[in-house]
């Protein structure tokens, strides 16, 4: 092993230590929504199929498509420029405790449960000693082109994090009664019997969300909250965290300037 590689795997080592839980931060040390929404944002990028673009994926969709090559160049780029990948327990920490993080601190967030995300896309990521966050769809387990329970076991075994993306991509602002049992509840269930692990982090599909869903996701053991790059709530900032898509048509560059203005304390 190189001397260059020995230092990058020490330096990832060293940016993914352990965050303390979530619940073990006792509530009166928890920052305020304010002093939350005044902190640097953490750039979090959210990808979904890792895949050569065919003839009949629209334009719209290229977007959600990122080329096989594209990602390795876009996994390079992040290594290149010294960004260390973070957790969702380091990051809850630093927005709530004020907590350190590692030098250029970035999340890679997997939205869908696509089987890519595991046979391209965790490869890759294993190359620069990054870790994810994989946000799994419950229904798509086991189905052609979507990953196993083993699969996803094997990501959390492997120091991924699993977070909820609902049973079947239902849209939450459009949930009554029981949808909170079968969207929330039972995959929270599912997922925590896979792994093992408690499940504490959720993504809304479509990035959409409302302010009824923040309760009734605080009740189902959720302590934070993805949406996309729309304003985050100035009340419950930790249940409407910024990501971005990595888009398909992007280049290296491209995405780490989206990245920088997207990102750069808004």
């Amino acid at each position: 092993m190189s001397g260059a590689a020995a230092t990058t795997e020490a330096e990832q080592a060293a940016a993914q230590t352990t965050a303390p839980d979530p619940s073990s931060i006792p509530a009166g040390k928890i920052a305020s929504a304010t002093e939350i929404l005044a902190r640097p944002q953490v750039p979090i990028l959210c990808y979904h199929q890792i895949r050569d673009w065919r003839a009949k994926d629209s334009k719209g969709a290229k977007d959600y498509i990122v080329p096989v090559a594209e990602f390795k160049k876009q996994m390079q780029m992040l290594a290149d420029s010294g960004y260390h990948t973070i957790l969702p327990d380091q990051l809850y920490a630093y927005l709530t405790t004020g907590a350190k993080l590692p030098e250029k601190p970035v999340m890679l967030t997997f939205d869908d449960t696509d089987l890519d995300q595991f046979t391209v896309a965790k490869p890759e990521m294993d190359k620069h000693g990054f870790k994810g966050v994989f946000f799994v769809m419950t229904v798509s387990l086991g189905r052609p082109n979507y990953m196993s329970k083993a699969q996803v076991k094997q990501l959390s075994d492997e120091g991924h994090v699993i977070g909820s993306h609902t049973w079947d991509h239902h849209n939450v602002k459009k949930y009554q009664g029981e949808d909170w049992v079968t969207q929330i509840e039972k995959p929270t269930k599912t997922l925590q019997e896979i792994t093992g692990k408690e499940i504490k982090y959720f993504a809304y599909p479509f990035g959409l969300w409302n302010k009824e869903a923040i309760p009734e996701l605080k009740k189902r053991g959720m302590v934070s909250a993805f949406v996309l790059a729309e304003k985050r709530d100035e009340q419950d900032p930790l249940f409407t965290i910024r990501r971005i898509i990595a888009s398909g048509y992007w280049s290296p560059k491209t995405l780490h300037n989206s990245m920088v203005q997207s990102f750069d304390g808004k």
